[in-house]
């Protein structure tokens, strides 16, 4: 029943314009070319050519934008594009290098300031991590997640929506992601209300160096506590339950759910902020307070990845286009789309509070959502990881009282619902469970 709701949900997600499943657009062939067109520039090293035409991050930056711009023409100019730039040092840097971003952002339609993210950082590195000169393809890492940024631009921007979609290409990832504390510092600059990131960082590959395959499925990778919490945030989640229901952990269920709907892939849900010992691009957002997870592979290939190219016993190394699944980045890409799709035509989520110290009843309350025709409220006891099929109940007002509910017992979490059925994730009503940074940056 949950999934027939959920597909009616999506197709009825967003204005006339958008109407319909947008993820059936995804070409499999252009995020191959994407690809290819990557591997191309030989090498996309932060730290290498700046100018030259055909080599280096450089070259591969001003192809991105021109992907953008071509973009952006085939839909009567309706995506901006901007190139957020800075000077950075640090351990892998040891000289100052320039750095860029390269960024689209289609404007939605009712509240422009209501912003979600997908992203994939277009840089590339070999074994030695300082090593600027050497080939390093990229194909998998991440090639494939830049292609399935551009492919997502390409396909939903075909569409209207009443919020912003921002593409993002981000580089110095594999320096110490510096890309993505750009774009983080750039959305606060902003003032944009960041809904969700999607960082996709190596989304293209269904074999693993121990030759163990899984097409089936798509780790999505989310924080627990918050990053962005302080002390007093982090006691008040561990005396009243917010260690599993941050928003971003809220994200990873939504993804979830609604991979339901669809026939390519299974989340399986990781509830750790990245893989052990490693980082991606979310967590400068998560530093930030803004909700974001991680689209990775079921398996990885490390053979196949900050490897320099070469044959060793018999055994090829190196990030070439040849190792990667193309059917899988496009099932990965079309579950990134339904998601872009679904939440840039749902309100915000709202920021619920619960009340149920000392009395028999829980009364829940929350502030107005924009967009939102009503609200749906959610109960789950304390020990699920998953919140039930269907709500405990909807209202088209902001507070509920709940009789006979001893709040000990339970988490509390409120949806909105907008426009044709358009539904946020859902947001815990525990301390930090608000999709909103919890400190002044």
């Amino acid at each position: 029943m949950r999934k027939i709701l959920l597909i009616a949900a999506l197709a009825a997600a967003a204005p006339a314009a958008a109407q319909g499943d947008p993820a059936a657009d995804v070409s499999q062939q252009r995020l191959r070319s994407d690809v290819d067109a990557m591997v191309s520039f030989g090498t996309r090293h932060t730290l290498s050519e700046q100018d030259n035409p055909k080599r280096g991050i450089g070259a591969a930056l001003q192809w991105g934008e021109r992907q953008f711009r071509e973009t952006g023409k085939a839909c009567g100019d309706c995506l901006e594009v901007v190139l957020p730039e800075t000077t950075i040092s640090g351990e892998r840097i040891p000289q100052p290098v320039r750095l860029r971003n390269v960024v689209a952002i289609q404007r939605g339609s009712e509240r422009p300031n209501e912003v979600v993210i997908v992203q994939g950082h277009i840089d590339s590195r070999v074994t030695d991590v300082m090593d600027a000169r050497s080939d390093a393809p990229g194909a998998n890492d991440n090639a494939s997640g830049s292609a399935l940024v551009l492919e997502a631009a390409r396909v939903l921007s075909r569409k209207t929506y009443p919020t912003t979609i921002v593409y993002a290409l981000l580089s110095g990832e594999e320096q110490g992601l510096y890309g993505g504390r750009l774009l983080a510092d750039y959305a606060k600059q902003q003032g944009w209300t960041v809904k969700a990131v999607f960082n996709n960082d190596i989304v293209g590959g269904s074999c693993g160096s121990d030759g163990h395959c899984d097409a089936a499925h798509v780790r999505v990778f989310s924080e627990g506590p918050r990053a962005d919490a302080d002390d007093t945030a982090r006691a008040a989640m561990r005396r009243n339950g917010g260690e599993n229901d941050s928003p971003s952990r809220n994200l990873s269920r939504w993804i979830d759910r609604l991979a339901e709907g669809g026939a390519e892939l299974d989340v399986r849900q990781i509830w750790r902020t990245d893989r052990m010992g490693r980082g991606g691009d979310q967590i400068p957002f998560l530093d930030t307070g803004y909700p974001a997870v991680r689209f990775s592979v079921a398996v990885e290939d490390y053979d196949h990845q900050h490897q320099d190219l070469r044959v060793e016993d018999g055994v090829r190394f190196g990030d070439t286009a040849d190792e990667m699944d193309f059917a899988y980045l496009a099932n990965v890409t079309r579950l990134n789309v339904r998601g872009l799709h679904a939440l840039a035509a749902a309100p915000m989520p709202p920021a619920p509070t619960a009340q149920a110290a000392v009395q028999t009843h829980t009364d829940l309350a929350w502030e107005p959502v924009a967009g939102a025709e009503h609200y749906r409220v959610w109960m789950r006891r304390t020990d699920q990881p998953q919140w039930p099929s269907e709500p405990l109940t909807q209202t088209e007002k902001t507070s509920l009282k709940l009789a006979g509910v001893r709040g000990d017992d339970w988490l509390f979490g409120v949806s909105a619902v907008g426009a044709g059925g358009a539904e946020s994730p859902i947001a815990s009503a525990v301390p930090g469970g608000a999709y909103r940074p919890l400190q002044a940056r």
